[in-house]
């Protein structure tokens, strides 16, 4: 049995906005799977409705199995017990994602103490263990976010991630407005992670070269859809779907400097989620 399988997800907001259709996606422990796409084709919606995380008046519908229960169908109490300790999410912009008025150590904490896992001493314990895991010294639980660069912050962010012992995590643009040699480091902490505690990943990023060297498997959404999926290598450099292979080449390559003059980019934007094209959502822009 997978450790995640989402089956006909879908997802529309207030408005007859269809920001997810028909998604499914199958993830095992120990395994990391990469979804890209541009701002807007739905994978950080994705992300959120993994855990109902979506405002109130979405409209939600298909399955979503973690350990073969349907998250969708749970009672709140239930959907409070997996968050964190099932299933966690490292959320987008690490630099406005912590609360500014509270040390960083409690708010690692504070899912450990809201879980029973220890008590408050147990749990300052745990917050110091952790931010030792991800790479910074455990006195800097006493730091406020703003006294921690953009590295730490988010580091610390990960931290809390892995407060409870998930089985699942979700990083939404975990390297977003970072440098290249901290993207570099944020990326090897956490496949170094999962390896060592066989947990499942899924990573969220519009970089398909970033996903491509993290992550098993990829799948590219486009309109709320996944128009491809498969292995990370050969989706990356031998992608099947004209969307795909748009977003493989969009960024240069090491090693073959005739990338970097070669022609980029699609005509036209993405199309609006509730004014949709009919037939393929693509064909607007698809250059075959």
């Amino acid at each position: 049995m997978s450790l995640l399988e989402v089956r006909n997800l879908t997802v529309t907001y207030a408005g007859d906005a269809a920001a997810v259709r028909g998604v499914d996606l199958r993830l095992d422990a120990g395994s990391k799977l990469g979804v890209a796409g541009e701002s807007g084709c739905g994978k950080s919606t994705l992300a959120l409705a993994l855990l109902r995380l979506l405002p109130a008046g979405t409209r939600v519908g298909g399955e979503i199995l973690l350990d073969g229960e349907d998250v969708l169908a749970m009672k709140w109490g239930r959907v409070r017990a997996v968050r964190w300790a099932g299933a966690s999410i490292v959320f987008q912009g690490a630099m406005h994602s912590l609360n500014p008025v509270h040390r960083v150590g409690d708010q690692i904490a504070e899912p450990v103490l809201l879980h029973g896992r220890a008590t408050a001493a147990g749990a300052r314990k745990r917050a110091g263990e952790l931010l030792e895991q991800v790479g910074l010294p455990a006195a800097r639980a006493s730091a406020y976010p703003h006294e921690l660069s953009g590295g730490q912050r988010q580091r610390v962010m990960i931290a809390m991630a892995l407060a409870c012992d998930p089985r699942l995590i979700v990083a939404d643009e975990p390297t977003t407005a970072l440098d290249v040699m901290i993207q570099a480091q944020i990326l090897r902490l956490v496949e170094q992670l999962v390896a060592d505690q066989d947990v499942g990943l899924m990573m969220i990023s519009h970089d398909l070269a970033v996903l491509a060297d993290t992550c098993d498997r990829l799948a590219v959404m486009y309109a709320g859809r996944i128009v491809e999926e498969g292995p990370a290598a050969q989706v990356y450099e031998d992608a099947r779907h004209p969307y795909a292979r748009a977003l493989s080449d969009a960024f240069p390559r090491i090693g073959d400097p005739s990338s970097r003059f070669a022609p980029r980019g699609l005509p036209g934007d993405p199309p609006d989620p509730s004014a949709l094209p009919g037939g393929c959502t693509f064909h607007p822009r698809c250059p075959v």
